[in-house]
């Protein structure tokens, strides 16, 4: 099987820099919106049988001018949701962005025992979107398109993929509405097809200004995440 795996467009959370994961999230920003929309022409040429997103409302909004153009219904899934910021959700002060990146790190670094504080552990996180996962393969899809979140796609991703020599570093950006695509299913392994850190619709679509602390990963937990 074939996986889609985008992150959403900007939000307006993404550029104050504050750690959003609680449901329903804020909207995304008129960028994200264009993003949203240049990532759906982008797309225009690939097989997509079904789009799944997160409970989150930026996946949704983000899905939505794709799945208008082949006419096809987004399905939630709850187990898709950003890893969840727990204590340090809603804000940006450097003590909370490096307590969050600091967690996610520990977890692609192999401590999947270590817990978010107030939140989930890396076991906890994978079991719950390795279930989503398995159910969208379960649909009998060729391809599916996942729209997702930043550090919940790059940790599922680093974790369950296997070693490819062009994969990028976990610590590598995702900006808003990149794309990474995977072939295989859980048994043969997911081996990575392509993988772009940038905005599908082009470069010119991203946001040097913007905090955005879930884009960005820092392995020495002193940098930024999304």
């Amino acid at each position: 099987m074939r996986l889609l795996l985008m992150r959403h467009g900007q939000t307006h959370a993404n550029v104050s820099g504050e750690l959003d994961t609680a449901h329903p999230g804020l909207d995304l920003t008129d960028l994200g919106r264009a993003q949203a929309t240049a990532a759906a022409r982008a797309l225009a040429d690939e097989r997509i049988d079904a789009i799944y997103v997160s409970s989150r409302v930026r996946t949704h909004q983000t899905a939505q001018p794709t799945a208008d153009d082949r006419d096809l219904t987004p399905v939630q899934l709850d187990g898709l949701e950003e890893i969840q910021a727990g204590d340090f959700e809603m804000r940006n002060d450097h003590d909370a962005v490096a307590g969050y990146i600091g967690s996610v790190a520990a977890w692609i670094e192999g401590d999947l025992s270590h817990r978010m504080p107030g939140a989930e552990t890396g076991e906890e996180f994978l079991e719950r979107y390795d279930r989503a996962v398995l159910e969208i393969l379960a649909a009998g899809h060729e391809t599916a398109m996942i729209v997702s979140h930043g550090a919940a796609l790059r940790t599922w991703t680093s974790t369950r993929m296997t070693p490819h020599p062009d994969a990028p570093p976990a610590t590598t950006p995702l900006h808003n509405t990149a794309l990474i695509v995977l072939d295989g299913d859980f048994d043969a392994g997911w081996e990575m097809v392509s993988w772009q850190g940038h905005p599908v619709g082009g470069e010119l679509l991203e946001d040097p200004t913007a905090e955005d602390p879930t884009g960005d990963l820092d392995s020495d937990g002193d940098g930024e995440i999304g």
